[in-house]
């Protein structure tokens, strides 16, 4: 069986953290991209499955220690379609280097700052 490409081994590993978390269901809301979301909201932007190019994730991200963080990433920015205003940051899976407990910590922080309160709640008995 072929290696995964680094890329595909990251987004699946930061897929599984994400729908490990309390209420955490994917949507494919634009086809083959996926999202996940908590209590219909997304709180992370997972692109298409196949994507080595071009593979990257987008987490909101409100904490100023932790957001400033991810936009040094190369290749980092604020996610587009004026997502960027609200916090949200688009970070490259693809050559950055970046450990996956890292992008799992801001999975958790976007999470936290979308999910309802007994949901969280939920998630820190847990």
């Amino acid at each position: 069986m072929p290696a995964l490409e680094p890329a595909l081994e990251i987004r699946g590993s930061v897929r599984a953290f994400a729908l490990s978390l309390p209420g955490a269901f994917e949507d494919f809301p634009w086809d083959e991209s996926a999202v996940v979301k908590v209590n219909k909201k997304i709180f992370v932007f997972l692109g298409a499955e196949g994507d080595t190019g071009s593979a990257a994730i987008s987490l909101k991200l409100m904490d100023e220690a932790s957001h400033g963080h991810a936009l040094t990433v190369p290749g980092a920015a604020p996610t587009g379609y004026g997502l960027g205003r609200s916090g949200w940051v688009t970070v490259p899976l693809t050559g950055t280097g970046v450990p996956v407990e890292l992008l799992c910590d801001w999975v958790e922080e976007s999470y936290r700052t979308i999910a309802p309160k007994r949901l969280v709640a939920q998630l820190d008995a847990g």
